[in-house]
């Protein structure tokens, strides 16, 4: 018997992908079978300068070359220069920035920071979200991965997530009641906790959690229940930062700067590359009461470099207006389907980030799981990757994620392909 091509390999999520890649270019894949591939997903979300980017490659190449990895303790000019040109990038009260390699490391430094900060333990997170693998953010990781590992951190509460499609807090007219929801969610973290909220820690736009955006004025309102009790505002930027959204944060929209903001994936165009920003006041406290974050990769010049030429190119290029022009293309071509065809049940998300819902019909809204799978399936049969939410009652959630650099020809391409599968499956 010959061996499956993942035959010594963990199988980390419910399948891998029935192509084998071998190369990637821009926003193209190739299979071993020589077949194109177009890269609605950006890597892992990630790539939002396409696959292999010539400076990309170059910064990388150099760095390699000369300056790469050091001592955890030691600085290099890349990792001051990106500390100070990062926060150019953001409001004045996000000044200070710790460079490191993965979102959920992040997330892990963001949380120990908020906690020794306020000297408290209690960490409220979306009940849809997805933060990281790592213990702590794991335990704020609520969509998935929570049966069969044990307990999670103490003090890991969920708030509902402000799904506009499904939630069933409703106005008399219809219309989406989300500050009697929040202010429910945050009735239950009152009654749950033990007297010691630290923090809320909570992605702008839930991407795992399916393409959920939160409506105008839930963080300003957010931030007010935050200031209540004490609490700081942590943003975990991982899938929306750097110009993703169409604009450079996704924050921005909402005028609410964080305490605390985390970015990963985007910052390094597909490189391992993340970062914890905050304020003076918060940095030097916690750096007066011992603040501990030492690993193998922090502040390393090599991921210092590759982020530094991402912040250029996406500043010289104007790839966040690009974003939200191409976002304006992407959503109309989307609100199209969803007059087109019955079982496109809500169309979501802002910029290069929306996703597309399926249902058995739009009247009852009804979860369309099998269908998704099959849609997938067809895309990637006519040269189109797209990401389904691989979780129950989710798995009919497009998410739609091509590079800032994409084509419009490229991107009307894959539309097409998209909308051909969709009518190919739903008339089955």
């Amino acid at each position: 018997m010959s061996p499956t091509p993942a035959e010594h390999l963990v199988r980390y999520s419910p399948a891998f992908s029935p192509r084998t890649i071998t190369e990637a270019s821009g926003s193209w894949l190739t299979d071993d079978q020589g077949r194109r591939i177009l890269d609605f997903t950006s890597g892992q979300m990630s790539a939002i300068l396409g696959h292999g980017h010539p400076e990309i490659v170059a910064s990388a190449t150099e760095a390699l070359t000369h300056l790469d990895h050091l001592y955890s303790g030691m600085l290099s000019p890349p990792v001051i220069e990106f500390s100070r040109e990062l926060a150019a990038t953001l409001p004045a009260d996000l000044s200070k920035v710790l460079l490191l390699t993965t979102g959920a490391e992040s997330n892990e430094a963001a949380l120990r920071m908020a906690k020794l900060y306020t000297g408290k333990y209690e960490v409220v997170s979306f009940d849809r979200s997805w933060h990281g693998m790592t213990s702590g953010s794991s335990s704020l990781t609520f969509s998935a991965g929570h049966q069969g590992y044990g307990p999670a951190m103490p003090g890991s509460l969920a708030l509902p997530t402000p799904n506009a499609y499904r939630s069933p807090f409703r106005h008399a007219d219809g219309s989406y009641d989300w500050e009697s929801e929040l202010d429910y969610g945050f009735g239950l973290i009152d009654r749950q906790s033990s007297g010691s909220l630290a923090a809320v820690l909570v992605e702008p736009i839930l991407s795992s959690g399916g393409i959920i955006e939160p409506p105008v004025g839930y963080f300003a309102r957010l931030r007010e229940y935050c200031d209540e009790r004490g609490m700081l505002l942590i943003l975990d930027e991982a899938q929306t930062g750097v110009g993703r959204t169409g604009s450079m944060y996704a924050f921005e929209r909402d005028g609410v700067t964080p305490d605390i903001l985390t970015l990963s994936k985007t910052l390094g165009a597909g490189l391992p590359v993340a970062a914890v920003v905050t304020s003076d006041a918060i940095e030097a406290t916690c750096h007066e009461r011992g603040f501990l974050f030492f690993t193998t990769h922090v502040s390393d010049p090599l991921a210092a470099s590759v982020a530094r030429t991402v912040l250029a190119i996406v500043e010289r290029d104007g790839l966040v207006a690009r974003a939200a022009e191409l976002g304006d293309h992407l959503r109309a071509r989307l609100l199209d389907l969803h007059e087109r065809y019955d079982v496109v049940g809500d169309v979501r998300g802002r910029g290069l980030l929306q996703g597309l819902e399926l249902v058995t019909d739009s009247a009852s809204r009804t979860p369309a799981d099998a269908m998704g799978v099959d849609v997938t399936a067809a895309c990637l049969e006519r040269g189109l990757h797209v990401n389904i939410v691989q979780l129950p009652g989710m798995g009919g959630i497009f998410r739609l994620a091509p590079p800032l650099t994409v084509s419009v020809d490229d991107l009307n391409h894959g539309m097409d392909i998209l909308q051909e599968s969709i009518e190919a499956v739903a008339s089955r």
